[in-house]
C-alpha cells in the first residue's frame, strides 16, 4: 500500500463521489435519442471516453463531428437546461461511491478538501448542498473552468504546496488537470481505463482511506 503524505486533497464528484456517471450517459442518450440510434451509440462511447468534460463541450462536439451541423447559443442553452432538469434529482438521490462518505467524513477534520467538476459550477454547489455535502468542502468549483484552473486556483488561495495536493479523478481530464497542476494523483476506475501504467488506481475510495497520511489541523470554510 503506498502512503500519500497530504496536506489537501481535491475529488472529481460524478463517478469518484457519487455513482452518477450513469445518470449522465443516460441523459445524453435521451437528449440524442430523435437524431437515431446510431447516433445514440457514438454521442455515449464519447461521452464515458471523456468524463470531465463540460456538457456545452460534449454538445458542440456531438453537433459538429455526428450531427454536422451547427450549435447555435440558443439551442445549446435549451440543451443544457434539458439536461439539467434530467439529471439534477437523479444525482442528489444517487448512492456514494464505495468508502465515499467514510472519507470524507475521516479527512475534513484533518486536511481542507475540494471539489473540481466539469459539472456547471451552480448546479454542482446545489447538488452538494441538496446532499448535505457541503460542510465537507473548503471549495467548490465546476465549468467553464479547466480541472488544471481550477487545481492551481485552490493551491494559490489556501497556500498550499503542489506537491501535497492530491487530485482524485475518473477521466483522463482529471489527470491531465493533475499534472497541469503539479499535484499527485489516484485514479478511480473498475475494470480497463486510460490511465498510464504508473498511476495508482483503486476501483472505489475504502483503500483510498488507509493510504492518505494527514495532519490533524482546523477544517477551512468553503470558499464564497
Amino acid at each position: 500500500m503506498k502512503e500519500l503524505h497530504c496536506d489537501a486533497v481535491v475529488f472529481d464528484f460524478d463517478g469518484v463521489l457519487v455513482e452518477s456517471v450513469d445518470v449522465k450517459t443516460q441523459a445524453f442518450a435521451a437528449l440524442y435519442a430523435p437524431y437515431g440510434s446510431q447516433i445514440v451509440d457514438q454521442v455515449v462511447a464519447w461521452h464515458l471516453a471523456h468524463g470531465g468534460v463540460s456538457r456545452y463541450e460534449k454538445f458542440r462536439h456531438f453537433h459538429q463531428t455526428f450531427l454536422h451541423k451547427p450549435l447555435p447559443a440558443h439551442e445549446e442553452a435549451e440543451l443544457a437546461q434539458r439536461f439539467s432538469d434530467l439529471v439534477e434529482d437523479a444525482v442528489v438521490a444517487a448512492p456514494w461511491v464505495g468508502g465515499a462518505q467514510e472519507l470524507l467524513e475521516t479527512l475534513h477534520v484533518r486536511v481542507p478538501l475540494f471539489v473540481a467538476s466539469g459539472t456547471p459550477e451552480e448546479e454542482l454547489i446545489r447538488i452538494i448542498a441538496r446532499r448535505n455535502m457541503t460542510r465537507f468542502f473548503a471549495g467548490v468549483a465546476g465549468a467553464p473552468r479547466k480541472k488544471g484552473e481550477i487545481i492551481r486556483g485552490f493551491i494559490q488561495s489556501y497556500e498550499i504546496a503542489a506537491s501535497r495536493t492530491l487530485m482524485v479523478g475518473d477521466a483522463m481530464t482529471d489527470y491531465s488537470g493533475a499534472i497541469d497542476a503539479g499535484v499527485m494523483f489516484v485514479g478511480i476506475a473498475c475494470g480497463t481505463h486510460g490511465f498510464p501504467k504508473e498511476v495508482q488506481v483503486l476501483s472505489d475510495l475504502v483503500e483510498l482511506i488507509h493510504m492518505i497520511i494527514a495532519p490533524q489541523r482546523p477544517p477551512i470554510e468553503i470558499m464564497h
